[in-house]
């Protein structure tokens, strides 16, 4: 056993709580904080993994569109608006008012955002009318993570590596400690009154994402077990992604307009679309669906997730097509607007008929880097190689209810990034999960020492205390009924780790993916409850790895929960009266509130709740 005594203890190793862990040194250089990260320091979470073709940092500077001290409004309820007024729009405000602050503070450390004439450059994203989205090209995200890494060893951050929280220790509403393990498999114990959440998001509880390993939602099932609620888990932003490479297939990838089909030559698009529409129609859906990657049922694009979803259940593979056109295609039969879009976007400038022959020579003009980016991948287009594509899980909309201060129920517990819920609805603009992170990873560090100075003199939970607790009971063995059990025994409800993982992966992929109807939620639901009942056998995985598992369990448990709660169509939520329906139901007035998760005994309960409106401030 390692016993660790701190103020502050910050859960994770991506940007969050990188943020969280430097703003806690910054506000008080005295204050003892310790990083617990399930890898190496700069190399685990999403926040150092992330690539994309032009990724965004959602900020309003003083140079933003369309200018004035009041810029930061059109921010707010832009976060607000395309959540579908179903998050608290006071959280917007705080994100739209600290983004230029977040701004400048990873810009003084280094960060290579591009500028043009000594400003940032910033261009339009999903959901924005204005250009806000900073950027330093595809590795925004990486270069954000190196540049905090730094300052965090100028401060010489205690972290501890390849090791996991697996429980939050509460005593009377409060933060008493937390238990964890290590790739040694010894037990760490840390005594602190304070404790900052940044795990990130949950992306392995689908068998497709674009996460990197390790996304197994740990922040969640820590805060329900302890006793805190989850908010707006049923919106998890899905999108159309490369199985081979897990590269999110949008931008330019979709306005080449290649061609969809299954695995039996056929393109199958129309026949998911309404009667009458055209096969043009249909491509400018695709061109289209380049600007709005995730699917949301608010926008027509959705079609093509939809369609690609059921040729996946019919047992039918999936892929992109770049080496002709498809069915009746003309590049000047596309609206206006596209082909004036495509235009501000060509780089390598071919001859019409060249741009008219295929998609792979429109991919060309406009972004030629993505071709070879993918041939280094593994995936040849110019040898007529095909994209298979699935819809993979890219963000957890919702997560830990936090406040103003990144606070939750619990004293001393906060939370940040896309561990923490409130702050997003439905849908966010492109760009704002990166300066979540950020403003409230900051927000959350600072409250999480100035709490932590309030209960100096209180009595603290220490290690003393469980010297006579076996292992076994020290640890979390999960909800009623699952238990760590040596591999040699027998048991008719038992289950190894990694099976309950693919079971879990096989169920959300299935039932919680594209198409939500109750009957299929209601299928999943009883399929977790009857796993939960089982004792869960390590078999040969790790002991973080066996704990990873456990947690899949619990947010998949979640994730339904909350999805069974909204029957109406919202965001990446589309929910269907039945299978064969090629609609979702609309969305309904009614349901402009957030569903909130938490347990109550052994028993997980929902709440319907109001969220902060815009009124509530005066607005």
């Amino acid at each position: 056993m390692k016993h660790y005594k701190c103020d502050v203890l910050v859960v994770g190793g991506g940007g969050a709580a990188l943020r969280a862990a430097i703003a806690a040194r910054e506000l008080d250089p005295q204050c003892r904080v310790i990083l617990v990260t399930k890898g190496k320091l700069g190399t685990t979470g999403t926040t150092a993994n992330s690539c994309s073709d032009r990724m965004a940092f959602h900020a309003t500077l003083p140079h933003t569109e369309p200018g004035g001290e009041d810029a930061w409004k059109y921010h707010a309820d832009d976060i607000y608006r395309l959540g579908g007024r179903v998050s608290d729009y006071d959280l917007a405000v705080i994100l739209a008012k600290k983004s230029c602050e977040a701004f400048e503070y990873l810009d003084s450390l280094g960060v290579p955002f591009v500028k043009k004439d000594g400003k940032a450059h910033q261009f339009v994203t999903d959901g924005s009318k204005y250009a806000r989205a900073c950027y330093t090209g595809p590795k925004t995200a990486i270069h954000i993570e190196e540049a905090l890494v730094r300052r965090a060893r100028e401060l010489n951050l205690e972290v501890v590596e390849n090791s996991m929280v697996v429980s939050l220790v509460v005593e009377d509403g409060a933060i008493a400690g937390a238990i964890g393990v290590n790739e040694e498999e010894k037990i760490l114990v840390f005594e602190t009154p304070a404790v900052v959440l940044g795990t990130g998001g949950g992306g392995e509880v689908f068998e497709y994402n674009v996460y990197p390993s390790g996304a197994t939602g740990d922040g969640y099932a820590l805060a329900l077990r302890a006793g805190a609620s989850l908010v707006n888990m049923e919106f998890i932003q899905i999108g159309l992604s490369s199985v081979k490479t897990k590269l999110a297939c949008s931008g330019s990838l979709m306005r080449a307009v290649p061609r969809f089909v299954n695995d039996q030559g056929e393109e199958f698009l129309l026949k998911y679309f309404p009667e009458g529409t055209t096969w043009m129609g249909v491509y400018n859906v695709v061109f289209e669906k380049g600007a709005s990657w995730p699917v949301s049922c608010e926008h027509a694009s959705s079609q093509i997730d939809i369609a690609v979803f059921k040729e996946i259940t019919k047992g039918r593979k999936v892929y992109l097509d770049f080496s002709a056109n498809p069915q009746g295609f003309r590049f000047d039969q596309l609206k206006a607007e596209n082909r004036q879009r495509y235009a501000q976007e060509i780089s390598n400038p071919v001859s019409e008929a060249e741009r008219d022959a295929s998609p792979l020579m429109r991919l060309k003009e406009i972004n030629s880097a993505s071709i070879q980016w993918l041939k280094d991948h593994g995936i040849d287009l110019e040898k007529g190689e095909m994209i298979e594509i699935v819809p993979a899980a890219q963000h957890f909309q919702g997560g830990v209810k936090i406040r103003e201060r990144g606070n939750t129920e619990i004293k001393g517990l906060f939370a940040a990034g896309e561990c923490a819920g409130g702050q997003h609805g439905a849908n966010r603009p492109g760009g704002n999960a990166l300066l979540d992170c950020q403003v409230f990873g900051k927000i959350a560090g600072e409250a999480a020492v100035e709490y932590a100075k309030t209960i100096s003199s209180r009595v603290r939970w220490t290690a003393e205390r469980l010297n006579n607790v076996s292992k076994e009971e020290l640890i979390w063995t999960g909800n009623e009924g699952i238990e760590m059990v040596k591999p040699s025994e027998k048991d008719a409800r038992s289950i190894d780790a990694l099976d309950l993982k693919r079971e879990v992966q096989r169920l959300m992929g299935r039932y919680v993916s594209i198409v939500r109807t109750y009957e299929g939620l209601k299928i999943a639901w009883q399929r977790l409850g009857e796993l939960e009942r089982y004792k869960v056998r390590r078999g040969g995985l790790s002991l973080i790895e066996y704990y990873e598992c456990l947690n899949l369990l619990l947010v998949a448990k979640a994730t339904v929960f909350a999805c069974l709660q909204r029957w109406e169509s919202r965001g990446p939520h589309l929910f269907f009266e039945s299978e064969e329906d090629l609609k979702p139901v609309p969305g309904n007035p009614d349901y402009e509130k957030y569903f909130v998760i938490r347990y109550r005994g052994n028993e997980l309960v929902a709440e319907a709740q109001v969220p902060v409106r815009p009124t509530d401030m005066g607005g």
